[in-house]
């Protein structure tokens, strides 16, 4: 565990401290940051085995240091843990729909930190471990697991890691039908405190990026999603 490297972004120097001592205490590496500028630096740099990154933050926000780390061929493999005051809703679908891996909310206990940190670390190991197969094909679409690639023909989908996850599930058993809370623990480990509506967004925000392929995404009213068996 000593050689796992944790960026905390945060510009409140007495949580950044907190966050810090109880990390360092659990074993792990510490790096920090106070802005997003120098967050986004760090990540590039230093390439983190995960970041917990504030919400809110003075000049890049935190909303788009997540986006440059999904929208970074170098970086999208970094699991995201946002931290955040609010609880609102729309703030938690907000973050998953940019690819954050999970978030907590502020204030926060030391164990409830480290546990989240231990989990989205345990989970980003087993999504790309050898026993699970690597090479999905599905009609058009060439899923890479251990390279987290998912192919349309020959276009390379844009996908956060949570819409990639998703698709991987779905793509790997056509026709069986997945109900919301399915799709939340296999994204997000048993338990995540997600709504339902955070899954509805990362469906509709897959059916636009496959384009006339997102018809291969079925709902099933009433139950979940599935993909269609006969593609």
């Amino acid at each position: 565990m000593a050689t796992t490297k944790i960026l905390v972004v945060d510009d409140e120097e007495d949580i950044l401290e907190l966050i810090r001592y109880n990390l360092e205490k659990g074993g792990y590496q510490v790096l920090t940051a106070q802005s997003g500028e120098v967050a986004l630096e760090k990540v590039i740099s230093e390439i983190p085995d995960l970041v917990l990154l504030d919400l809110m933050l003075p000049g890049v926000d935190g909303i788009e240091v997540c986006r440059q780390i999904n929208g970074n061929v170098a970086t999208k493999h970094i699991p995201v843990i946002m931290l955040t005051a609010k609880a609102e809703e729309m703030d938690v679908v907000i973050g998953l729909e940019i690819g954050a891996d999970d978030y907590i909310t502020k204030p926060f206990s030391p164990r409830v930190l480290l546990a989240r940190v231990k989990a989205v670390l345990r989970r980003n190991r087993d999504n790309t471990s050898a026993d699970v197969e690597s090479l999905v094909k599905y009609a058009d679409l060439v899923i890479k697991q251990d390279r987290f690639v998912a192919l349309l023909g020959n276009r390379q989908l844009e996908l956060t890691t949570s819409e990639f996850r998703i698709l991987l599930l779905m793509a790997r058993r056509p026709g069986w039908v997945f109900d919301r809370s399915q799709i939340v623990d296999a994204v997000h480990g048993e338990d995540y405190p997600v709504t339902p509506r955070s899954v509805d967004v990362h469906i509709a925000s897959l059916r636009k990026k496959l384009g006339k392929s997102g018809s291969l995404i079925e709902t099933v009213h009433g139950v979940g999603y599935r993909m269609k068996a006969d593609a």
